[in-house]
């Protein structure tokens, strides 16, 4: 019942939002790492 709440709501979408952000992070991170590796080429 509590889960309906709006607070609850958006503390989940909030979490959701952070846990893609840092995905996107990490991606982009090892993207920028392997054109490093490819200049130093």
């Amino acid at each position: 019942m509590g889960d309906k709440s709006p607070k609850a709501n958006q503390k989940k979408s909030s979490q959701k939002q952070a846990q893609a952000s840092s995905a996107d992070q990490k991606k982009k991170q090892a993207d920028a790492a392997k054109t490093a590796a490819g200049k130093k080429k």
